[in-house]
């Protein structure tokens, strides 16, 4: 292994690392705060979430959209030179959509709740707030 290499394979450990940061430290107290506190009320009223959230079951599978989200990034933006906002919210928008279709979406076409209107409108207006954030933190983790 040439010196190249192994600062490249340094970079790229550290680049991971702060990826899975980037998408950890926004998202644990926006969703915290988002689904416990702010609008904890309007979920309550929804009828379709435990009274006693496991929290910790939450933030591990935060680490693990995390790992994914950083390990992906750069595989799916080779080309990306440092340019953070485009690719950045052009991930964070895919990101949206997938996250969206199976935490949004499948979930209201699962539960029972007392409106799916108004959970749409939440986790909606939470995943467009949290991929906003997230996605050009990633970038910024990942630039070159």
């Amino acid at each position: 292994m040439t010196i190249l290499q192994s600062r490249g394979e340094i970079a790229s450990t550290r680049s991971f690392w702060l990826g899975v940061a980037a998408y950890l430290m926004p998202t644990f107290p926006v969703a915290y705060a988002w689904h416990l506190v702010v609008f904890a009320p309007a979920y309550d009223a929804l009828g379709i979430y435990r009274p006693d959230p496991i929290v910790p079951f939450g933030l591990a599978s935060m680490l693990i959209q995390g790992v994914i989200f950083s390990w992906a990034y750069p595989r799916l933006f080779p080309g990306r030179g440092s340019a953070i906002w485009r690719t950045g919210l052009v991930y964070g928008a895919g990101l949206a959509i997938l996250s969206w279709s199976f935490t949004t979406l499948a979930v209201a076409a699962k539960n029972i709740m007392a409106s799916v209107p108004t959970y749409m409108e939440l986790e909606t207006a939470f995943t467009l707030l949290q991929f906003a954030v997230v996605g050009p933190l990633i970038a910024l983790a990942h630039r070159n």
